[in-house]
Parts: C-alpha cells; structure tokens; sequence
C-alpha cells in the first residue's frame, strides 16, 4: 500500500519499530510493537507515544499531532514489515479505548479492498472470530 507515512526504524527481528510524528504538538516518538501471546503464532499489535520516562509504550495519551492518516499509514507499513518476516504469524490489534477501536476499524474500513488482497481480515464478535464485515462493530 503506498502511502504517506514516517520512516520507520526497526529491530532487527521486526518486532519493535519507533517513528517520529511531526505535527502541531511537536515532534513525538511512537512505538509499535508486535508481542508474543500465549497462543503459538499469535502477536499483539501494541502501539503508542514513546514515555520519556520509561521508554515504554502509552497507549492512553490523546497526541492530537494533526497527521493520525499518516501516523496509522505507518502503523499499516510496519504490519506489512513484520508479515513479510514472520509469515505464518496471527495480528491481534485492538484500541485502548472504544474511541480508538473506532478510529482503527474506521482506517481498515478505508483501505478494506487493498488489505484483503494481502492478508485475511477477521474481527471478534460476542467472543467469536468471523470475517471482517464492515459496518459491524
């Protein structure tokens, strides 16, 4: 999918990227990482503002930078980096908040046609897993 988006800087497993969002807050470093669960194959998709203090991932602040398009074409780009290197992985991704869950639904509703030719979409539904369907929560 081309895009525009940030330059990603990556581990070298391709499980770990930071970028840097440049808007009308400043410049903020974001973190997405891809985290093993409990289920063999099955990676959480984590991403957020890098925290000064900790360096680790916050997923509740509100950036409001002024380039969320840009910031989830590099979310999208980093996805597509860590499949092409782990191809037989599962991607679990879910906001932090119902809000956000809705503004990540919103961007795979967009780009839905495009997506699916490179990956399966699925969502979860009163704790089942169905194909993706746009318009369902």
């Amino acid at each position: 999918m081309k895009l525009d988006r940030y330059e990603l800087k990556a581990g070298s497993n391709l499980t770990a990227f930071e970028f840097l969002s440049e808007g009308k807050n400043g410049r903020i470093i974001k973190i997405i990482q891809f985290q093993k669960m409990n289920i063999p194959n099955l990676y959480n998709l984590a991403f957020g503002d890098k925290n000064a203090d900790t360096g680790l991932i916050d997923d509740m602040i509100v950036t409001d930078n002024g380039d969320s398009e840009k910031v989830l074409a590099t979310v999208v780009a980093a996805i597509y980096a860590f499949a092409d290197k782990h191809p037989d992985a599962w991607i679990y991704a879910t906001g932090s908040t119902n809000s956000r869950t809705r503004l990540y639904r919103m961007g795979i509703n967009k780009y839905i046609d495009i997506v699916e030719n490179d990956f399966d979409v699925m969502g979860e539904y009163q704790n089942e897993w169905e194909w993706y369907e746009q318009g369902k929560d």
